[in-house]
């Protein structure tokens, strides 16, 4: 997880979009949907929630919308020159956004928590067996989910889009 306070950095692969991630995360989640292995090409996407706030991007990413399996819209944001995936908003999360981990400068800094929406999980992707599993959306201690209701009213003050 990235502190409070603590400044991390990404992109996308050809450096035309640059973002700057503050602390602290909410969340490191390994996702299994069908979405996130169609949008990565790979059997999962790792990402970190963080409050919208939290996220100065400089640049202008595509954005590409889908509906996710609990009826919401989904926004995958991404370099349009690259392609390089970066964050995804959507209506469900509200000012919540979930940045790839795999665009930070530096991945290592987070560390998964949990794999979500194993029922969709490839037969050949591996994951840690200390991490808890779920089907589908994880339910959250009762800690992690009073600081994500916390965070969730915060006023946005900026918007990334």
């Amino acid at each position: 997880m990235v502190p409070e306070g603590e400044t991390v950095e990404g992109g996308c692969l050809c450096g035309a979009i640059r973002y700057k991630l503050t602390g602290p995360t909410l969340y490191c989640t390994q996702c299994c949907c069908i979405d996130c292995q169609k949008a990565t090409g790979t059997g999962h996407t790792t990402i970190i929630g963080i409050h919208r706030d939290q996220l100065d991007v400089a640049g202008s990413p595509k954005i590409y919308t889908t509906h996710g399996d609990t009826g919401g819209r989904v926004n995958r944001h991404f370099c349009g020159e690259c392609g390089g995936r970066l964050y995804t908003s959507g209506d469900l999360p509200g000012p919540i956004v979930m940045v790839q981990a795999g665009s930070l400068d530096d991945p290592n800094v987070v560390t998964p928590s949990t794999v979500i929406y194993t029922k969709d999980a490839t037969q050949w992707d591996r994951f840690d067996p200390a991490l808890p599993a779920f089907p589908a959306m994880g339910k959250r201690s009762p800690e992690a989910q009073a600081a994500l209701d916390e965070i969730k009213r915060r006023p946005v003050t900026t918007a990334v889009m």
